[in-house]
């Protein structure tokens, strides 16, 4: 039997994830702001985003554009999860050694906001949040703001992965019926 040879992986340079941060900065800049509520910590996470990626650049084998960019967002994706896993005590260590990052200026603030329309939704969603019960409110937290999956959401929560399913399929139907612009108008 004749075996052909293994094709040579794929890797990116770093002209590659210039390209990918001259696409895709303002688009994951504005995804980590509404995730946050902060433009200072998703400056951070984009940062972070591509720092990974350049340094994960020789072991991804995405070769055409839309690949290349849901192998970005998932590091993204991760970073974001790893922020939550880890709180903001690495940030506080940062600040009380005095190597804190450069705080954004107020117009910078602005336009990060301003990108995620993080403000007026950043409104919306904390009154639609009022209509969920505790228990949503924890599984829909910890589900899709931690990103964890149901058995890690069920197991934070004490409870079997159903119920967790269930409290987080609920929670969405409220948040989708509040956050409704029909609802709106009913207000």
């Amino acid at each position: 039997m004749l075996s052909l040879p293994a094709a040579a992986p794929v890797s990116l340079d770093g002209s590659d994830i210039i390209a990918l941060y001259d696409r895709h900065a303002r688009e994951l800049v504005s995804f980590f702001a509404r995730r946050t509520g902060d433009p200072q910590l998703a400056m951070d996470l984009l940062g972070d985003t591509f720092l990974g990626a350049f340094a994960a650049r020789e072991r991804c084998s995405a070769i055409a554009p839309e690949q290349q960019a849901a192998w970005l967002y998932r590091i993204a994706a991760n970073k974001l999860a790893d922020h939550w896993r880890r709180g903001s005590s690495e940030r506080r260590a940062l600040e009380r050694a005095g190597q804190g990052l450069r705080a954004l200026s107020d117009i910078e603030y602005e336009r990060i906001e301003q990108l995620a329309a993080s403000s007026q939704l950043h409104g919306q969603v904390s009154t639609a949040l009022e209509h969920l019960s505790v228990e949503q409110h924890e599984a829909i937290r910890s589900r899709v703001l931690g990103e964890r999956s149901y058995a890690e959401v069920a197991e934070d929560l004490g409870v079997s992965e159903q119920a967790a399913r269930a409290r987080v399929s609920r929670g969405l139907r409220v948040l989708r019926r509040v956050l409704s612009p029909s609802h709106k108008g009913a207000s």
